[in-house]
Parts: structure tokens; sequence; C-alpha cells
């Protein structure tokens, strides 16, 4: 019998309630309880819609996005916001894996279905990076390569500008925050079609400016996928 140290000295937890989990990476009374993203959602961001009627949220109505269309997991709210904010913010770095095998498991097909070449993480600001320790998007888009069998490329882009934090901002600051804080460092982009993976969606505007950027340098098609998604609930 093989006795492991690490699990004993520090045994995963729950993302949402924070008890010890064997053999799963959340409680099943947890799971059960979260707000999974289902339809109607608007075509083009994902977000949850009132009416089966509508085919567009009033963001999405008002803001042109240049990626494809976006889809998302859960709902940014409760737990789910909470346990989102131990993996940016308190280092509880395991909640990546959790969160990417959501994505893995809510639209895995879905995903193998667009012929991505490459899945990008949004990147972070070097001084952010430096001061947390990680990009917690692309520990997210870590596992959603291995799961999928898609590679990941995190130094393709980058964020040149040090932005404000968009959840300081009101939708208008938003998009006018990220307008040039995305540059592509690769000379020759051999990529036809990108999977863009960011933690929370509020207005787009992060995932927006990094499809031009991408676009810019000559790649056909983006898609993105964020963990969470926010407003309109």
């Amino acid at each position: 019998m093989t006795i492991n140290l690490t699990e004993i000295l520090y045994p995963r937890r729950c993302p949402i309630c924070n008890s010890i989990v064997k053999k799963r990476l959340i409680c099943k009374e947890c799971l059960d309880s979260l707000d999974i993203i289902k339809p109607p959602v608007c075509i083009k961001c994902g977000k949850k819609l009132d009416s089966e009627r509508d085919y567009y949220c009033s963001d999405c109505r008002s803001f042109e996005k240049a990626f494809v269309e976006n889809r998302a997991v859960f709902a940014y709210k409760g737990e789910i916001r909470n346990a989102m904010y131990d993996l940016k913010y308190a280092n509880r770095r395991e909640n990546a894996e959790f969160f990417g095998e959501a994505i893995v498991q809510k639209y895995g097909r879905y995903i193998k279905g667009l012929g991505i070449d490459v899945i990008v993480p949004i990147p972070l600001h070097k001084k952010r990076l430096r001061k947390r320790g990680y990009n917690q998007t692309a520990l997210v888009a870590k596992y959603v390569g291995t799961g999928l069998g898609i590679p990941v490329n995190t130094e393709l882009l980058a964020r040149e500008q040090s932005t404000r934090a968009q959840k300081y901002l009101n939708n208008r600051e938003r998009k006018n925050n990220v307008k040039s804080a995305f540059k592509v460092y690769e000379n020759d982009v051999k990529y036809d079609r990108i999977l863009l993976i960011d933690d929370i969606y509020t207005t787009g505007a992060t995932l927006h400016y990094a499809t031009k950027e991408l676009m810019n340098e000559g790649v056909g098609a983006v898609y993105t996928i964020t963990v969470c998604i926010g407003r309109g609930y």
C-alpha cells in the first residue's frame, strides 16, 4: 500500500464549502447547488436571457463583439464568486483544476467541434503577475488543454498596459480601459482558429479587444470561453 503524504498533509478541499473531498474536485452537495448557465442565453456572449424570444442581450445589441461567440459555465455570484476570488487573491490555485474541469465537462464536445488550433489564456500585465505570482486564467487554460488534448500557448498574447481592475469600473470605463491593452508577440501567427479563455465575463470588452489584436495578426476566427459570467442576473 502506497501512502500519499501530500494528500495527508494537504488534503483536497471543496472549492465551495472547504470540506475535505476524496476522488472528487467538489463535494456532491455543493455541485448540486451551483448556478450553471442554461438556455435561454444570448447567442453572442452567452449571458442568461429572460425570454426565449430574445436572441441577444442588451449589451450585445449595443456593442458589437469581434469574437465569434462566448460561452460560460457559471453565473458569477454567491459561492462561485467566492471560489473565484479565492483562486485569484487567496492563492487557492487548486480551484483552477475544478474550473478547468467544469469547462471540459460542459463544453468539451462543443470546443472539439470548433476545430481549435490552440488555447490562449487572457494574460496579466507583468506587474500584476509578479505581485500575484501566477495567472489564474492560464492555470484554468492548462487544465482545459490537458483535458481536451489541445495545446495551450501562454506566450502568444501579452498585456502591454497595466490597466485598472475591471471590477472597479462601469461599462463605459471597462471598454475604454482595455482598448489598447493587448499585443501579439509572435511575428508570424500560424493559427487559424483560437480559443480565448478568461475567468469572468462582464461587458466582453477584454475578450473583444484581445480578439481584435489576434485578428489583426491574421487569425481567422476567435471563440471564447469564460468560467463565470456576470450582469443580467
